[in-house]
């Protein structure tokens, strides 16, 4: 479903003006020309084309800590299928970008080892991302978590209580997501996955110690084990920093 390279299909939803959907596509790299090559390519073709026929949120991102280091991500936000599929079908239409494309591919090596691409559902209290007109004097880091559930119905568990106590939460502590969601299509199905921006690693580390000794949070994690059991078995945590050309920093 790759909107900057590939094809693929998607089926139509219906009009919102809410982001529904984010499309997450992973680059895996190998150090070399690979690297700076990517970074020319989103910065000066696949960005600037994809802004002139959406203005949905775009988060250009480089991963700090991951599994595959290095990696370049690209998020994008659409309020439904049938916008991202609109959006996707102007860009295979786009000679001027298919142009572009193809100078990117070409070279003495690939243009990257592989791709991996994520369709992830907004859940329904998953807030909208502001996109600044005004620019950050320092891109902010973002962590990316994905927390996998056992079952469907643990799954619903684990949404009803990040709806409920746990945002509240979150925000006192000083973490506020970007978006909440569940994935479509991709790995680790089902979970709940949501991106998390941060002035620095520091703040980081401080919202976090601050979440995990407020005893409101000590309480609603009891009550949710005792009532549905560990609605999270394994918990997936990805550092990156939004690249200087990303829309969103």
């Amino acid at each position: 479903m790759g909107l900057i390279g590939g094809m693929g299909a998607a089926m139509a939803s219906p009009d919102s003006k809410r982001m529904g959907f984010y499309v997450v596509e992973n680059f895996f790299l190998k150090n070399g020309t690979q690297v700076p090559r990517i970074h020319e390519y989103l910065a000066k073709g696949a960005i600037p084309n994809i802004q002139k026929i959406h203005t949905g949120p775009i988060i250009a991102l480089e991963a700090l800590v991951a599994a595959h280091m290095p990696q370049v991500s690209l998020i994008l936000g659409f309020a439904s299928l049938e916008e991202l599929w609109n959006v996707h079908g102007k860009m295979i239409a786009n000679e001027e970008w298919q142009a572009q494309y193809r100078a990117w591919e070409e070279g003495p090596e690939p243009a990257y080892e592989s791709r991996a691409n994520v369709l992830l559902q907004a859940t329904d209290y998953s807030p909208e991302i502001e996109i600044s007109k005004e620019p950050r004097k320092t891109p902010r880091v973002f962590e990316l978590r994905v927390y996998h559930s056992p079952t469907g119905r643990q799954l619903a568990a684990l949404h009803e209580r990040f709806a409920g106590s746990e945002i509240k939460i979150f925000h006192r502590s000083g973490v506020h997501p970007l978006f909440y969601s569940s994935t479509v299509f991709g790995a680790a199905i089902p979970n709940l996955t949501y991106l998390i921006p941060f002035d620095s690693l520091a703040e980081r580390e401080k919202a976090w110690a601050t979440f995990g000794g407020d005893p409101e949070w000590t309480k609603v994690r009891a009550e949710s084990i005792a009532k549905h059991g560990q609605v999270s078995s394994i918990i997936q945590m990805s550092l990156y920093k939004a690249t200087p050309y990303s829309p969103v920093q």
